[in-house]
C-alpha cells in the first residue's frame, strides 16, 4: 500500500463515512499509527470521561488506589467525609510520586521530603519550611482532577472544561437504573496484556458476528440487536430469559436482580461507553472490561466482576461463582486472541480497508466516533 502524505486528510475517510452498510472500515493506519494513536490520546482520552473503577473497591475513608492514564499518575481515594477524588500523584513540592499501588492511609505523606497532605487533599505539614519567605500552605495542596461517579463507577476527565458525566452519558443512567448498578460490588478483578489497538478490542465486543466462531467451544452463537441511545455510548441487546455470565451448559442458584423491568429483564445488554469501556449487564450481575490503551498495538485489559450485595452475602457465593469465573475465563482470552491476530494482519503491508457485515452497526459507530474526534472535516 502506497504511503500516506496526510492522514488527517478527510478524503480519506469518505467510504468510513457512508451508511454501514455503503461504507468501509478504517484504514489500517488508524490501528497502526504512532501519529494517529498521538491525536486519539490528545483529542479523546485527555478530553473524555474515563471509567476507572467501582467506588466500592476504595470502601473506606483513607483506601486509595493509584492509577495510571496516558502518561498521567493519578490518586483515587476517599476521604473522611466519605467522599471519593482524584488527584494529580505528585508533591507540590519538588514533584515526588506521593504513592503506589493500592492501601489505605491516615494521611498522604511523601516519601521524599515528608510532606503530608489529608485525604481531601490540603498540605497539612510541611517539615522544614518554617524559615521559607512568604509560603502559605493553603497554596500548596494536591492538584484535583475532575472524578464524577454514576451508580458507583467512577470516571475521571483530565479536561478542566468538558461537559458534566451526567450530560456525557445522556440517557444511559435512565435506560439502565432497574439494573440498580449501586448496589453491586466487585468481587474480582483480573487484568491481561493484549497486543492489538484499543478500538480492535472494543470492536469485537460490540458485534455478535464473530461468537459462533470464535465462541464455538464457549458461549456460542449470540444473536442481538442494536439499542437507540443517546451520549456517548452504543449497545446491543441479546434476549433471553436466564443469565448469560455462565456458560450455556451450567446452571445457578442466584436471583434475578428483583428490580429489573423493560428491555434489562428480557435479556443481556453488551455495552460500549465511549472511549474503550465495555459494560456486560444480564440478569443476575455485571461485569465490565476497560482498556487501558497503551500505545497504538498495547492494551491493557482490565475485566471486573460484580454482583448485587445481597447476592455476593450469600452462603454458598463463594462456591457458585466459580460457574461465572470459568465463563469470563474462557471468553475473554477468546476475545483478545482473535484480537491480536487481527492486528497482526492489519499489520501486513497488503491489508487495506473491508466491507461490513449487517452484524456489525456498532463497529461502523465506533470508527465514525472516533472519527469525529480526531479529523477535522
Amino acid at each position: 500500500m502506497a504511503a500516506v502524505q496526510d492522514i488527517f486528510d478527510p478524503v480519506h475517510y469518505a467510504k468510513v463515512r457512508l451508511p454501514y452498510l455503503e461504507a468501509e472500515t478504517l484504514p489500517t493506519w488508524c490501528y497502526t499509527s504512532q501519529e494517529f494513536y498521538d491525536r486519539e490520546i490528545d483529542r479523546i482520552f485527555k478530553r473524555c470521561w474515563n471509567f476507572v473503577g467501582r467506588v466500592d473497591e476504595i470502601a473506606d475513608p483513607g483506601d486509595y488506589r493509584v492509577i495510571d492514564l496516558f502518561g498521567e499518575s493519578l490518586i483515587l481515594i476517599r476521604d473522611k467525609s466519605g467522599e471519593v477524588g482524584a488527584f494529580a500523584n505528585t508533591c507540590r513540592h519538588r514533584g515526588t510520586r506521593l504513592l503506589t499501588g493500592e492501601g489505605s492511609c491516615r494521611v498522604i505523606t511523601c516519601p521524599y521530603h515528608g510532606w503530608a497532605y489529608s485525604l481531601s487533599g490540603d498540605l497539612v505539614a510541611t517539615p522544614g519550611m518554617e524559615k521559607t519567605v512568604g509560603f502559605e500552605r493553603n497554596d500548596y495542596g494536591l492538584v484535583p482532577v475532575r472524578l464524577e461517579t454514576w451508580a458507583g463507577f467512577m470516571f475521571v476527565n483530565l479536561d478542566a472544561a468538558a461537559e458534566s458525566l451526567a450530560d456525557y452519558l445522556g440517557d444511559l443512567p435512565e435506560q439502565f437504573a432497574s439494573y440498580n448498578f449501586d448496589d453491586m460490588v466487585c468481587v474480582r478483578r483480573k487484568t491481561y496484556d493484549l497486543a492489538c489497538n484499543w478500538k480492535i478490542f472494543l470492536e469485537n465486543a460490540m458485534e455478535d458476528y464473530h461468537t459462533p466462531v470464535v465462541h464455538k467451544a464457549s458461549i456460542g452463537k449470540q444473536v442481538t440487536t442494536r439499542v437507540v441511545t443517546t451520549g456517548a455510548w452504543d449497545a446491543i441487546h441479546m434476549e433471553a430469559d436466564r443469565t448469560c455470565a455462565i456458560l450455556p451448559e451450567e446452571t445457578t442458584t442466584f436471583p434475578h436482580i428483583a428490580t429489573l423491568s423493560g428491555p434489562p429483564a428480557r435479556g443481556t445488554h453488551f455495552t460500549a461507553v465511549y472511549p474503550c469501556t465495555f459494560l456486560g449487564a444480564t440478569h443476575d450481575c455485571m461485569w465490565w472490561l476497560h482498556e487501558v490503551t497503551q500505545g497504538p498495538a498495547r492494551t491493557r485489559l482490565e475485566v471486573g466482576s460484580c454482583f448485587p450485595r445481597e447476592t455476593a452475602a450469600r452462603p454458598d457465593f463463594e462456591t457458585e461463582v466459580e460457574k461465572y469465573y470459568r465463563r469470563w475465563d474462557e471468553s475473554v482470552p477468546e476475545d483478545g486472541a482473535i484480537s491480536e491476530e487481527q492486528q497482526a494482519g492489519i499489520e501486513s503491508a497488503f491489508s487495506v480497508p473491508g466491507r461490513l457485515s449487517w452484524h456489525e452497526p456498532v463497529v461502523h459507530a465506533i470508527a465514525n466516533w472516533v472519527l469525529d474526534r480526531t479529523i477535522d472535516d
